[in-house]
């Protein structure tokens, strides 16, 4: 299951929070073909000043990171999948596809501890990482 952080520098509605989050969410889905039910996404919204960008964008207010922590084994063609879902998804915030960048750790099953502290390698994890 990705763990999923959204960072922004400008404010939405309550309902916008929850669409953005929901969006990121799918295209994570789409990309990693994970249940839709694993979900793990968190919002977080800077002030401007706390969150320095490139001066080369036109919209900085728009500056949008998505970091995913994630099992290693996808392959670049998953990645390519999700790259490529969460910027189309993220057009209907009037998000300017040069002004998202997206952060994929990836990490060892073993260092992830699940379902009452077992590690990940451990466990029926339910879905294929190696997508």
């Amino acid at each position: 299951m990705p763990s999923t952080m959204i960072e922004v520098r400008r404010e939405y509605s309550e309902a916008e929070e929850v669409a953005l989050i929901d969006a990121v969410h799918d295209a994570v889905v789409a990309g990693f073909q994970i249940p839709p039910q694993d979900k793990d996404v968190r919002l977080v919204v800077h002030a401007p000043h706390r969150f320095a960008c490139s001066p080369r964008l036109n919209q900085p207010e728009y500056f949008t990171l998505v970091t995913i922590d994630c099992f290693a084994g996808r392959s670049i063609d998953a990645k390519r999948t999700l790259y490529t879902q969460l910027i189309a998804n993220l057009k209907p915030f009037n998000i300017p596809a040069d002004h998202v960048t997206i952060l994929i750790r990836d990490h060892p099953t073993h260092n992830w501890g699940l379902r009452g502290g077992h590690p990940a390698s451990d466990l029926d994890l339910g879905f294929n990482i190696n997508v």
